[in-house]
């Protein structure tokens, strides 16, 4: 028995470096294949290239060879640029609309809600499949529709993740998936990979998830295919064995030059989660530029949350760690105070021992950099960030001129005038610096949220700053709810107010609004950000 036992030890370990070794094969075919991508994109434009080239050739009169062309390129934009894949939609739908074509222009606005839910754009979906009627449409339109639909609501389950309305949407996905299935040719792809998506029952013997085991390891599949099995594998295992499948999704997305995947944007968040710094940098980089050449909105805003922390570490590891207790003693000292006050949390170890100021000011340069990059939809957060920096720098150069005076008076022993210079520190004039700067940094970017709140209250009712506040109480907690910031326990930690407090503000502004109580929040989502001319 005791032979036994030490016979399975060791064959768990040969599996897990053998695991861990064919990873790293397939890391270093992945960042191979990062370098030669143009390549592959290439073969895809020229692909595309010939597909226009044959649509300029058509005759006007050629309306279903002309309709048949925009659907091809349709398909070859539909994972690879969102913009381009929009066009020919809509040039689909004017052709059908032309030849007076019913079937053809369901099936075309099918095809409109597919790249739109790919972006994210969820009421605009929702509107392309309530103007198809699927009673009219061929077996192929059918199922792409019920699986358009579900789709539609398993992203919005997933994208809400409401304790009241997700299991509703679930429900209705799984419906549409049933749907979907009953319309696939047996054992076609397209029905044992819906199958997978059928969640487990009780007592259910074998997991729903091995027909995509099946699928990738017994089937020949496209290098899309691959990469979409693989991916949607890897959510059901962890550690060493869903890395794998993330790097076959990855590089099989590069091979059929697919843009629109979210496969090394997990890459990157395992690595940082590992504490892999350098690569989760290398592929957030990607997938970022993947999200942009795309144009996905969502995914765009998901790697902008991630992609500063993972910039402002790299930049931590490569620093000097002498000194590091007492560095970071004074790291958590600024986190704490800027957690009970600031709108979300920003977590940056700071390490400034020894280091040139040329290196700090060329780290920061390429922070900027990469800020510049995000979209319109990460504005917000990249103006507090960068409004974050430069308290930061603030906060770094009092307490070291603090740490300076405070080692010289040691040093003499006047350990009176150390407590007399610790006490010229004012935490509440700097809690009342930070939300005035808060509040002016929210009006630049909401200029016109003070006018827009009020409009929704009667004038006598309308709440207006007084002397000289830049935003009153009521205002800050409503601004903090436009910034996305919904939680009453929330809010009431950053701006250091009871729960109860914050709940019964918000109960007695909305019951003086003049548009429905449920409907506040809404049209305080609604206040747009003003362009101001950034670049």
């Amino acid at each position: 028995m005791k032979i036994l036992y030490t016979l399975l030890l060791w064959l768990l370990a040969v599996t897990v470096v053998y695991g861990q070794q064919n990873n790293d094969a397939l890391m270093s075919q992945l960042k191979g294949m990062l370098v030669q991508r143009r390549v592959y994109d290439d073969r895809k434009e020229a692909d595309i290239a010939g597909l226009k080239k044959a649509l300029k050739h058509c005759s006007p009169n050629e309306l279903e060879k002309q309709y048949q062309l925009c659907s091809s390129l349709f398909e070859e934009y539909r994972s690879y640029q969102y913009d381009s894949a929009y066009v020919y939609t809509q040039k689909m739908i004017g052709l059908s609309i032309a030849m007076h074509d019913l079937p053809k222009q369901y099936d075309s606005k099918i095809k409109l809600g597919i790249i739109l839910i790919s972006s994210g754009m969820f009421k605009e979906t929702l509107d392309c499949i309530n103007q198809v009627n699927p009673k009219v449409l061929d077996k192929g339109s059918k199922l792409r529709y019920y699986r358009l639909q579900c789709v539609y609501y398993a992203d919005l389950a997933y994208y809400n993740n409401d304790k009241y309305y997700t299991k509703q949407y679930v429900e209705q996905a799984n419906k549409y998936l049933d749907t979907a299935i009953s319309l696939t040719e047996n054992n076609s792809f397209e029905q044992i990979m819906y199958k997978a998506e059928i969640p487990d029952t009780a007592g259910q013997k074998i997991s729903n998830y091995k027909y995509y085991e099946y699928l990738l390891y017994q089937r020949k599949l496209t290098p899309h295919q691959t990469a979409m099995i693989a991916a949607a594998l890897s959510d059901h295992y962890q550690g060493a064995e869903r890395m794998k499948l993330l790097l076959i999704a990855a590089i099989n997305d590069i091979k059929s030059s697919t843009k629109e995947t979210m496969a090394v944007y997990k890459i990157g968040t395992n690595l940082y989660k590992s504490g892999d710094i350098k690569n989760a940098y290398l592929f957030m980089q990607e997938a970022l530029s993947n999200a942009q050449f795309y144009g996905s909105r969502l995914h765009k805003i998901e790697i902008a949350s991630v992609l500063p922390d993972i910039a402002a570490n790299k930049i931590l590891i490569s620093e000097n760690e002498k000194n590091k207790f007492i560095i970071y003693l004074l790291s958590s000292l600024i986190i704490v105070v800027i957690i009970s006050l600031i709108s979300f949390i920003v977590f940056i170890q700071l390490k400034r021992l020894r280091v040139k100021e040329r290196i700090i000011e060329e780290k920061n340069n390429q922070l900027e950099k990469i800020n510049k990059r995000l979209s319109e939809e990460a504005r917000i957060k990249e103006e507090y960030i960068g409004y974050f920096f430069n308290v930061f720098s603030e906060y770094i150069l009092k307490l070291e001129k603090l740490k300076r005076n405070a080692e010289r008076k040691m040093k003499s022993k006047k350990y009176d005038e150390v407590l007399a210079l610790l006490s010229q520190i004012d935490i509440k004039q700097e809690r009342d610096h930070l939300f005035r700067t808060f509040d002016r940094v929210f009006l630049k970017l909401f200029p016109n949220f003070i006018t827009s709140f009020n409009a929704l209250l009667k004038p006598e009712d309308q709440i207006w700053p007084k002397g000289n506040e830049v935003l009153s109480a009521h205002l800050r907690i409503f601004a903090l709810v436009r910034l996305g910031i919904n939680d009453n326990e929330t809010i009431a930690k950053i701006l250091e107010y009871t729960v109860s407090t914050i709940y019964t503000y918000k109960v007695r502004v909305k019951a003086k609004a003049i548009v429905p109580h449920d409907e506040f929040t809404n049209h305080i989502m609604d206040i747009q950000v003003v362009d101001t001319g950034k670049p």
